[in-house]
């Protein structure tokens, strides 16, 4: 499908938190309240606007939305910057035309031209690792909560951007709210 991507603006706000909501009305693994987070996110100093990013159809319809934010891995002694990508959504009746996976390259792109080496995801086993994203345990990476091994995934935006990043990801407090 044919789309445009852009900046996520505040006016776009409130419809975007309505997407989000939608998008994770029927998942399996969703509390229902990502739109929530979303919310909070852009309240913390995790947020960065050039990484919030919405889906446009021709007649300037919201259809995706896409957040990444800061966070850091760390083992107690030394850390390590990194991003979040979450979440990513697409509105029910645009689901499944693509345009979640030209969200995600989108804003990895423009993570590594802003000079951001690394993103963590929490996701689908079977839909990350077509990006590049292999599970966090390989560079021991580890999710601060109990999760299974092959949902929590990294990916390096710079080659050997993990290869000291060992430990606990440390979200922001938006993620624990």
């Amino acid at each position: 499908m044919d789309i445009f991507i852009r900046q996520e603006l505040p006016a776009d706000y409130h419809s975007t938190e309505g997407i989000v909501k939608e998008a994770f009305l029927n998942e399996e693994y969703s509390d229902k309240t990502e739109h929530f987070l979303v919310k909070r996110i852009r309240n913390s100093d995790a947020f960065i606007p050039k990484l919030s990013l919405v889906a446009l159809t021709h007649a300037k319809e919201i259809a995706g939305h896409i957040l990444l934010s800061k966070i850091t891995i760390g083992d107690g002694e030394k850390a390590a910057d990194s991003l979040a990508l979450a979440p990513v959504s697409v509105a029910p009746a645009y689901q499944g035309k693509g345009i979640g996976s030209q969200l995600i390259r989108t804003a990895l792109n423009k993570a590594k031209e802003a000079g951001y080496q690394s993103v963590i995801v929490l996701g689908h086993k079977d839909y990350y690792p077509k990006f590049g994203f292999k599970p966090a345990s390989l560079w021991n990476i580890q999710a601060p909560f109990e999760v299974p091994d092959e949902v929590f995934m990294a990916l390096e935006l710079t080659e050997n951007a993990l290869k000291n990043a060992a430990g606990v990801v440390h979200y922001s407090k938006a993620f624990s709210a």
